[in-house]
């Protein structure tokens, strides 16, 4: 199994093959709109803006799973992403990552990709403290911790980096242009 053998749903509910990116390097994210991370969606479609036309493309996938903080219709959220940060690039429908009704792309991904800790970040300590109380046994599970988990696949649909909501934006621009 790769990469190109998952099939997802856009917010408007067409089928997207992502075979059809074949030869592109990808990011996908799990994203929310009533994040303390949801200020990065400015950066991440500043990344679209100045890589999309040399191959890069985008995967927003609004998970609700994380606090509550995807309320709304695909089309709510949708609303809101291009009105607060003019978003572009293509949103899928919300979706789980985790647990038994988890989309199987994340099911993927995470196996690929494990969950290495969140680094040096103002926020760092307060998910640890937070996850602690509530996920016992979480810094051993791939599982995503919360909005806006980044993964980079590369243009022969390996999954090469997973970066936390925690992780600086410059870094994943970083790797994204070493990929292009």
């Amino acid at each position: 199994m790769t990469i190109y053998d998952f099939i997802l749903t856009t917010g408007k509910g067409e089928q997207l093959n992502l075979s059809d990116y074949k030869g592109k390097v990808i990011l996908v994210v799990n994203t929310a709109t009533g994040c303390g991370f949801t200020p990065q969606y400015e950066p991440i479609e500043q990344l679209y803006k100045d890589y999309h036309d040399q191959g890069l493309e985008i995967l927003d996938i609004p998970c609700n799973q994380f606090g509550g903080q995807a309320p709304g219709t695909d089309e709510e959220i949708h609303e809101f992403c291009t009105l607060h940060f003019n978003t572009t690039f293509p949103q899928m429908k919300k979706a789980d990552v985790n647990g038994p009704g988890e989309l199987p792309l994340y099911t993927y991904l995470k196996a690929q990709k494990g969950f290495e800790g969140f680094g040096e970040h103002k926020l760092s300590q307060l998910l640890s403290d937070m996850l602690d109380k509530t996920l016992p046994g979480w810094r051993e599970s791939s599982d995503i911790k919360w909005n806006f988990t980044k993964f980079v696949i590369d243009r022969q649909g390996n999954v090469v980096a997973r970066f936390e909501p925690t992780a600086d934006m410059a870094d994943v621009e970083e790797c994204i242009k070493q990929l292009l």
